[in-house]
């Protein structure tokens, strides 16, 4: 592979890049800045062959990809690779951000999962109207949950579920066995979702996993289940979660939406037992050093020739 010039998309993620890599291990590359809102001067769209997406909000700079006749590769600074998805196909290689955002989003997920259980949002806004009003409320431990999802970030959640003496169940795409035990496939959901508390999702989202928490998923779940979803807003069908919280009868801790970022007059902001996050499962205190670090071992390896990490697969 071929590669001289890698764009960034901002000068200071490319200066902290710069600072972490030896001179030597990237001299055989240029590292420009190319973005909808920022360029290095004099840079041509035909020179670049390496686009690093932003962070947040790489809509733009993906609508400015076509634009690019020499682009070969594109890296993302997240895990989920879901709009650039169709890259591969057209012959454009794609490099994620994996292990970047596993313990922000799993330390997230059991977040959720207890401030929703133990009424954490209730007291904060019972707080807010100085109001002290004692209830009882549900404990993780002893509950039967769910996580569906079993790559790097499901392992973690599962690993920090481990210690509330949880009763855990976890579902893929296919069952199968691994270090930990049994992986039921999605086609069990039917019967392990009436036995199921709490569901957690950080499945990647594509063709099989869209709108896979429907309504009939949702209305397999007994009264008061718990659904938290810090994988993308789209795996679950917002309307048929919005009349089940309406109703009263399910609960939801969402970090991920369906449309995003959720519009002030959207439904959900005012269902009942309902907490929502703005989409900072991977946006920590961890992020910026980790990817920084990820990112200097992409360039390093480029301008050694060497296959990028993260590949996904076309």
């Amino acid at each position: 592979m071929s590669i001289t010039t890698i764009a960034f998309p901002n000068s200071e993620l490319r200066n902290r890049v710069i600072a972490r890599i030896p001179a030597h291990q990237r001299a055989n590359v240029d590292l420009v800045v190319f973005s909808d809102s920022e360029r290095s001067a004099k840079l041509s769209r035909d020179d670049v062959d390496v686009v690093i997406l932003p962070y947040m909000d790489s809509g733009p700079t993906i609508e400015l990809l076509d634009e690019l006749p020499n682009l070969r590769m594109v890296i993302t600074q997240t895990t989920g690779f879901d709009p650039v998805a169709h890259l591969p196909e057209r012959g454009i290689q794609v490099a994620t951000a994996s292990g970047v955002h596993t313990g922000g989003t799993a330390e997230l997920a059991l977040a959720l999962t207890l401030a929703s259980l133990r009424g954490i949002d209730d007291a904060v806004r019972s707080q807010v109207s100085r109001v002290w009003e004692h209830q009882r409320h549900r404990s993780l431990q002893d509950r039967r949950v769910m996580i569906i999802g079993v790559g790097e970030i499901g392992s973690a959640i599962a690993d920090r579920f481990d210690p509330f003496e949880v009763q855990l169940t976890r579902v893929a795409s296919t069952a199968r066995e691994d270090e930990r035990g049994k992986i039921h496939g999605v086609d069990e959901l039917p019967e392990l979702l009436p036995h199921t508390e709490v569901v957690v999702l950080i499945t990647p989202l594509n063709e099989g996993t869209h709108h896979l928490v429907d309504e009939k998923f949702l209305s397999l779940l007994p009264d008061n289940a718990l659904i938290v979803n810090v994988a993308r807003g789209k795996v679950v069908d917002t309307e048929a979660l919005v009349a089940e919280l309406a109703a009263g009868r399910l609960h939801a801790a969402l970090d991920v939406t369906d449309p995003e970022p959720l519009p002030r007059n959207h439904a959900l902001w005012g269902t009942p037992n309902t907490l929502i996050t703005p989409h900072v499962g991977g946006d920590t205190s961890a992020f910026e050093p980790r990817v920084v670090k990820i990112l200097a071992e992409q360039v390093r390896r480029i301008n050694d020739g060497e296959q990028p990490v993260n590949l996904i697969k076309a």
